[in-house]
């Protein structure tokens, strides 16, 4: 850890935090490898899926806060504040914007091979909208709790 610490200029709130972003994704292109049966590497930098990697990062963040600056600091209640905004905007605003896509890609799926009319531009796109990009809550508490152990493990300066 300490030259994980190093590398981020001896910043153990960024350290912890870079940590755990880097765990979950691990874990989460894992897990999408199982349930799959394919190794997809875009999971190790994409969005959604489980755990949330937002998640981690943010509870990693506002948990090694506490440790080394103390729950009334004001880093403590910016980390805590961010923490919250992001892991509702993830069940919120992305996960719906992750169903809407589905909807979407379908209904362009359908079109196409339904209407020889179709719009040229959208059969030779090819491209469809990412789905993954929101998260359930059991998704956000997984990555809530996983942040919130590696910055219990890992020790304070």
């Amino acid at each position: 850890m300490h030259v994980l610490q190093r590398l981020f200029f001896g910043n153990y709130i960024l350290s912890v935090a870079l940590l755990s972003w880097l765990a979950a994704q691990i874990c989460k292109t894992i897990i999408n490898y199982i349930l799959s049966g394919k190794f997809e590497a875009e999971r190790m930098w994409g969005a959604g899926g489980m755990p949330s990697a937002h998640s981690a990062l943010v509870c990693s963040m506002f948990m090694a806060a506490a440790k080394s600056q103390g729950v009334n600091s004001p880093i403590f209640a910016i980390a805590f504040i961010l923490a919250a905004i992001v892991m509702y905007d993830a069940m919120g605003v992305r996960r719906e914007t992750g169903e809407q896509a589905k909807v979407l890609n379908r209904m362009i799926s359908d079109w196409l091979s339904e209407d020889e009319d179709a719009p040229a531009y959208l059969a030779q796109n090819g491209r469809k909208l990412k789905e993954k990009v929101g998260h359930t809550p059991f998704e956000v508490l997984s990555g809530a709790l996983l942040g919130i152990l590696i910055a219990v493990i890992v020790p304070a300066p």
